[in-house]
């Protein structure tokens, strides 16, 4: 009770800014929210090794070549004070983002956005210069030094790239909230996929700290007395994936089959922490409206069965389970996991799911991008309290995974988006639940509980529910440098182009957004504006600046660096407009690329 009361306090404080109508001014306590889950540099996922072929099974098979929908056409204006569209029938979130003055800062929108704020805050929408997104632009230039050393107003910046081995930044000089900074001057990520190794630097010594303790390790990270663990609640959820692209997982009666096939509480109680749960929603009860109406469906093989026969499958079929090697709090054990699913399957009907890693970057921008041909695993770590974060991205028109994703999802999630009362949006998360649930095209089942570990004498340490670990505010006892051993390396550094969460976390203490998350916590708060408030009826946000900011090259901050940043992302006219992967798999799914 004590775990849903602190996340439904913190989805409340998002919408009690907006019913206000007003947020005050106040020192932020961190710097800027990640996000969960991720696709750094690879647009096209490797060829997987084939299954065994199984006796008398059909094999699935890529669906129909569909016709390529029309090229869509940029609609945007930009002339480096203002970005704005000539009207909202491209359905998108922003008619216009001005620049009133060097520290004032317009939003204008089609329609009211409940989770404004939350949304600002997140490491996707950090602000860079302008000038350097100028000088950045381009492909080559962007994948060089755009993406591995951005130019940011957070408490660090990039002193050096050791590809394979580390990165290390250093303290920045220009920070305009340096008082408030307690950590060593310098900072240190390094990464280790397997678990039990990251335990044994921790415990020689060769690290400060590492991200997901492994399941079987908490009682020893807490029986050491030379160690600390930091457990997070657990905000988020693993889901199996389907791709409706692909014969036979484009038969909604296939996809049901398997979200009854599967015996979830076994994976929870076998694979993850004490404490984790099975998932019965999409989306973790703690937020508000994630939990309303019916839930998941239940282990029952035989109805199944019945499905699968239904669908012209009685002898199941040949198909892959696609994941990454890297754990993260949703997924602890990939590789385990994907054997359990495989036997159970197997076992139960006569489905042949081989288990197929790849490569971290590959693997995410082939998942997000909808090129799996088969099932896989993943997972999403909130980026911020508000049901937005998990059913909006995922199921949204804008977020190609799933495919053309049924009006009977989308149209209550649109209305309800607009809804700033919890109570008052609850009948149409009930519709999309249900939606969720019956199109079966992402199965959950886990809510897991996870851990960061660190020394005894490391000070405030840290373990964000959203994942965002702000390590200017940990201090090691005596210590000039703190060390951080996390899963994976990051692809790049370039947070607007980005989601995977290894990356966020090194980007987010580079770069700052105008509203942030309060230090290990879900509470929103301003960054690098003071305040943004809305008009009466949320259409129109006003941000005030905060004054006398600084990048770390040392150029100032102002007005026109937030629609610079703006544009980048939401204008595919932009000549700034190249990423990583080139998905903006945060600017398309929130705002809407500004394009028909």
């Amino acid at each position: 009770m004590k775990q849903k009361s602190l996340f439904t306090l913190g989805a409340l404080l998002v919408i009690l800014s907006f019913v206000l109508g007003a947020c005050a001014p106040q020192q932020p306590a961190a710097t800027q929210a990640p996000a969960a889950t991720e696709a750094p540099a690879v647009t096209e996922a490797p060829a997987a090794t084939e299954a065994p072929a199984a006796t008398e099974a059909p094999v699935a098979t890529e669906a129909p070549t569909e016709a390529p929908p029309p090229a869509k056409v940029p609609i945007a204006t930009y002339d480096g004070k203002s970005l704005s569209v000539p009207d909202c029938d491209y359905g998108g979130t922003f008619k216009s983002i001005e620049a009133v003055d060097d520290y004032t800062v317009t939003f204008n929108l089609c329609h009211p956005d409940a989770a404004f704020l939350a949304k600002i805050a997140l490491s996707e929408f950090a602000i860079f210069p302008k000038a350097w997104l100028e000088k950045t632009a381009g492909p080559e230039k962007r994948t060089t030094e755009g993406i591995e050393n951005p130019v940011g107003t957070g408490a660090y910046m990039v002193k050096e790239w050791k590809r394979g081995e580390s990165i290390t930044l250093v303290k920045n000089p220009n920070y305009w909230n340096a008082a408030a900074v307690t950590g060593a001057d310098t900072l240190i990520f390094r990464w280790q996929p397997e678990s039990a190794a990251r335990l044994l630097e921790l415990q020689s010594g060769t690290v400060d700290g590492i991200d997901n303790v492994g399941p079987t390790d908490f009682e020893a990270v807490k029986n050491d007395p030379n160690l600390q663990l930091v457990p997070r609640l657990p905000l988020n959820v693993g889901y199996i994936g389907t791709n409706p692209r692909f014969a036979p997982m484009d038969n909604v009666k296939v996809r049901q089959a398997i979200a009854m096939g599967i015996d979830r509480q076994r994976i929870v109680d076998t694979f993850y922490p004490a404490g984790s749960t099975v998932a019965e929603y999409f989306t973790p009860c703690a937020i508000a409206n994630g939990c309303v109406g019916d839930p998941w469906y239940k282990f029952d093989v035989e109805a199944a069965k019945k499905l699968l026969t239904e669908a012209g499958f009685p002898d199941g079929f040949q198909t892959k389970l696609y994941y990454r090697e890297n754990p993260r709090p949703y997924l602890p054990e990939p590789a385990r996991i994907a054997e359990e699913i495989q036997a159970q399957l197997k076992q139960n009907l006569n489905i042949d799911a081989q288990p197929t890693p790849m490569e971290s970057g590959a693997f995410l921008d082939a998942a997000f991008s909808g090129k799996l041909d088969g099932l896989y695993l993943l997972g999403w770590i909130a980026d911020y309290p508000h049901i937005t974060d998990y059913l909006d991205y995922h199921f949204s028109s804008g977020n190609p995974q799933f495919g053309d994703v049924p009006a009977s999802i989308t149209e209550p999630l649109a209305a309800a988006a607009k809804i700033a009362d919890p109570e008052q949006a609850k009948p149409y998360y009930e519709q999309a639940n249900a939606a969720v649930k019956e199109a079966a095209l992402a199965i959950p089942f886990a809510n897991g509980v996870s851990a960061t570990a660190y020394k005894k004498d490391v000070e405030n340490p840290q373990a964000s529910p959203l994942g965002m670990e702000l390590f200017a505010y940990s201090k090691p006892d005596g210590r000039d440098t703190l060390i951080f051993m996390q899963s994976a390396e990051p692809a790049n550094l370039f947070s607007a182009d980005e989601d995977d969460g290894e990356a966020l976390r090194v980007s987010d203490q580079i770069m700052e957004g105008l509203y942030t998350f309060k230090v290990n916590t879900t509470e929103v708060v301003p960054a690098l504006a003071e305040s943004c408030t809305p008009n009466e009826d949320g259409t129109v946000w006003t941000c005030k600046l905060r004054q006398g900011v600084k990048f770390s090259d040392g150029s100032d901050f102002t007005a026109l660096d937030v629609v610079a940043t703006f544009n980048m992302g939401l204008n595919p006219a932009s000549p700034t407009h190249v990423g990583n992967t080139n998905n903006w798999s945060f600017y398309a799914p929130f705002w809407g690329l500004m394009e028909k």
